[in-house]
């Protein structure tokens, strides 16, 4: 991953620097861009509040091999990982590697480590046109993700996100509020309950409902049919002064948990990060930036070395906390600053 990231940086100059620690510090109010919005706090939240849990370790046990595999919504998933939804590699990344390069290696790499990746939506078409031609790629083995735009045109990249072969849509509803679709004049907009009931009517498939980041929230969503739900705050790149999605995750899970699947994103970096995010209750984790870096850096190759570095990373953490499963995973395996 070393030279992966060395590439990357040299990519990315201007827009990224693939810092030692992507905390958001560098970044902040870089948007368009990697960072966050404003003072960047949001984004940098999501790091610090995941800093606030500590593993507790236990090596008095039979767990030498542990299995780090599980099902979600229906997909059988080597490690407990998606590729989040991030596009718009001209603009945010230094546009050294294509849109429809960088966004079919990453789902390409996914696919032969035995995880799944989602596509993004955006301004220009390019974006959304390249993710549905890489999930087309790959079989249908992609979650395209559109943003909350009006009616005419959010449903019509519905109906041709369904034309890729895939069987799970997303919207990131979160996106209500990017930075970036503003400054081009884009309306996308909250939706109502009653609206978020008729889009997820509409897919020929299960529906994930990205931006969660409150009880209510999450409830509306079991209510109006979504087969899961992302606690996120879009990468702190939407509102400033969020909180952490750790922090919000637990109440979130207790609430809902037995009755929607529950995937988290935000600050997760390592295999450790993502035991923390499933002993809070997610049933998997997504993954955003350090994918992007990868990807850029590596393609296909470089995607693929990070899946393999998290994979490595969690079955050494679960041994380390005596998990033999993704099911060993619960919230007695970890403790929070104090130590409680």
């Amino acid at each position: 991953m070393k030279e992966v990231r060395a590439n990357a940086r040299e990519l990315m100059k201007g827009f990224c620097r693939v810092c030692p620690v992507c905390n958001g510090k560098a970044c902040a109010g870089e948007v368009p861009g990697m960072g966050g919005l404003g003072t960047g706090s949001s984004f940098m939240a999501n790091v610090e509040a995941l800093t606030d849990y500590k593993l507790r370790m236990r090596l008095i046990h039979s767990v030498t091999n542990p299995d780090p595999s599980t099902e979600v919504l229906g997909m059988p998933l080597a490690i407990p990982v998606l590729a989040a939804p991030i596009g718009g590699v001209s603009f945010n990344m230094g546009g050294k590697v294509t849109e429809e390069d960088y966004i079919t290696a990453k789902l390409k790499a996914c696919v032969a480590n035995r995880i799944v990746g989602c596509t993004g939506d955006g301004v220009p078409p390019f974006i959304y046109e390249s993710g549905f031609n890489a999930i087309k790629a790959v079989g249908g083995k992609g979650i395209p993700f559109i943003k909350p735009w009006e009616d005419a045109e959010l449903f019509a990249k519905l109906d041709k996100a369904a034309e890729t072969g895939c069987s799970i849509f997303g919207m990131d509803i979160d996106a209500a509020g990017l930075v970036t679709l503003a400054k081009m004049g884009r309306p996308v907009t909250p939706k109502t309950p009653a609206k978020l009931k008729e889009i997820i009517s509409h897919v020929p498939g299960k529906f994930i409902v990205k931006g969660i980041m409150c009880v209510d929230d999450a409830k509306a969503a079991v209510d109006a049919g979504a087969a899961a739900i992302v606690v996120s705050n879009h990468g702190g790149r939407v509102l400033d002064q969020t909180p952490g999605t750790a922090h919000v995750l637990f109440d979130i899970a207790e609430a809902v948990g037995k009755d929607i699947t529950i995937l988290v994103d935000g600050g997760i970096r390592s295999g450790s990060d993502v035991l923390k995010m499933l002993a809070l209750g997610a049933d998997a984790v997504m993954i955003g930036r350090p994918f992007s870096i990868a990807t850029v850096g590596g393609l296909e190759e470089g995607a693929g070395k990070y899946i393999q570095q998290l994979q490595s990373e969690l079955i050494s953490a679960m041994v380390l906390t005596g998990c033999a499963t993704i099911a060993d995973i619960t919230p007695e395996v970890i403790t929070d600053v104090l130590g409680q």
